[in-house]
């Protein structure tokens, strides 16, 4: 789809520019006139000059151990933003899909589709017992099957059936398969089992089946892991998947508190709220996506060129040469991006409590020192160290944000639960737990009420049920 519409554009006379990191989005008088970044493969300095700036950079779950996001994932839009003055907000909702790949560690974190357990797969313990039984919520009791044979039947299409336990929604799935190892009824790897392969004892065809319905399934665990799912279950656990929160958006104009700065995808929030449905995520991107263009367009010929601060380039440069100048002397980025995604994965993950958090903030602080610290050799071109020190900021960050506003959020909601506050509180439901940027380069949160609905969409809604 990301391809299709990129050929389109090409062939709409649009320039692309692969492969270019942003370091540094420009303002004037209070808008945004540009963007500055560099050539990744050649390693030359980027100036891009603009009268309307749209970000659509995706997710931060490369600031976790385990996720299904891809390389990019560091939040550099919503750092971006936040750093050009923008509003931050809803940070602390993170999604974690309850099922990716957690051996062999090459591919821990790859996703295994939601379809496997629509299909029949279900979730088993290491000691066999289908664990999801165990805690369905009063909220989904009456939508829920509560036995085996229930549950299969629904999976085959029976619409008087309820729905089996797995298939509750993702964050109440991936805390149960958390409960299950933490209480040492967990997989040898660190997860637990997704076994498609036992209804074979209910279809006579059941391995052809499995292969008709899942085949990229079948593929990607027969080539990645040498497990034939027909057989034998897979090894899954939790995985960091998408983040609800992000830059704060107008819903019409998807555009952000800093004038000119428009965001799509997912790394705007306020369309999902505290989690979001499975499959909506590229329809999300799509609508909003085209709406951000649009206005981002029509802002752009109401303004006048925005005048370049040439200080603030160069010294956008020198931090960028930094790391080179200390050298391999100095730590390497590497190691501070692995401390970072275990503190993050351990402190800040699925289950939360207020000392872990506080510890992760003293954690995070430290990893800005030696982040500060951190060496790169070789020369500009294709440099991957460079690129992990470039990245580091942005994904430190992000990680701040997500910790500070889980710590203002004493509730559990959506993708957020907190142990020590494991209730949803009412008074909190009509609130955003805000970031931005301190005169003095502090994180300030705030805890604002959620604008009020316009009358026409609540009345589209209460029409359409």
């Amino acid at each position: 789809m990301i391809r299709t519409l990129q050929d389109h554009g090409i062939h709409r006379g649009i320039d692309v520019h692969m492969e270019c990191t942003v370091l540094k989005l420009l303002t004037d008088d209070g808008r945004v006139v540009g963007a500055f970044g560099y050539d990744r493969e050649r390693g030359r300095f980027r100036l891009f000059r603009a009268r309307a700036v749209v970000l659509a950079t995706g997710g931060i779950g490369r600031a976790y151990k385990i996720t299904s996001n891809s390389w990019e994932y560091t939040g550099d839009g919503q750092a971006l933003a936040y750093d050009a003055g923008a509003d931050l907000i809803d940070m602390e909702f993170v999604q974690f899909h309850p099922t990716g790949m957690v051996w062999p560690p090459s591919v821990r974190g790859i996703l295994v589709t939601e379809g496997v357990r629509g299909e029949g797969g279900v979730l088993r313990n290491k000691d066999g017992r289908r664990f999801m039984f165990d805690d369905i919520p009063d909220l989904y009791k009456n939508q829920t099957a509560d036995n085996e044979e229930e549950g299969w039947r629904y999976t085959q299409g029976d619409r008087n059936a309820r729905r089996p336990p797995e298939l509750l929604t993702r964050d109440h799935v991936a805390r149960c398969i958390v409960r299950e190892v933490r209480e040492g009824r967990g997989s040898p790897h660190g997860g637990v089992y997704l076994d498609i392969s036992w209804i074979k004892a209910r279809l006579p065809n059941g391995e052809e089946h499995i292969k008709k319905k899942l085949p990229s399934m079948y593929h990607q665990f027969k080539e990645l892991a040498g497990i034939d799912i027909t057989r034998e279950a897979m090894e899954i656990g939790p995985t960091t998947h998408y983040i609800m929160g992000g830059i704060r958006v107008d819903g019409d104009s998807q555009m952000s508190t800093l004038p000119g700065l428009f965001a799509a995808g997912e790394c705007a929030a306020g369309l999902h709220g505290a989690n979001r449905l499975g499959g909506n995520s590229l329809s999300d991107l799509l609508v909003f996506g085209k709406r951000a263009g649009e206005h981002a367009a029509q802002f752009a010929k109401r303004q006048a060129p925005g005048k370049i601060d040439e200080a603030v380039l160069e010294a956008t440069v020198r931090a960028a040469l930094a790391p080179f100048e200390r050298g391999a002397g100095g730590e390497g980025p590497y190691k501070v991006q692995h401390d970072l995604q275990d503190m993050m994965q351990e402190l800040v993950g699925i289950v939360r409590n207020d000392a872990e958090m506080k510890r992760a903030l003293e954690g995070l602080a430290a990893l800005r020192r030696r982040t500060a610290q951190a060496g790169v050799a070789g020369n500009r071109e294709y440099n991957p160290g460079w690129h992990t020190a470039m990245d580091l900021n942005n994904l430190l960050t992000c990680s701040e944000a997500v910790t500070r506003s889980a710590l203002e959020r004493k509730e559990s909601r959506g993708g957020h639960f907190r142990e020590d506050y494991p209730s949803k509180d009412p008074a909190s439901g009509g609130l955003n737990i805000a970031c931005r940027k301190g005169p003095d380069g502090e994180m300030q949160i705030r805890r604002e009420p959620i604008p009020e609905m316009r009358a026409e969409l609540k009345g589209i809604i209460e029409e359409n049920g």
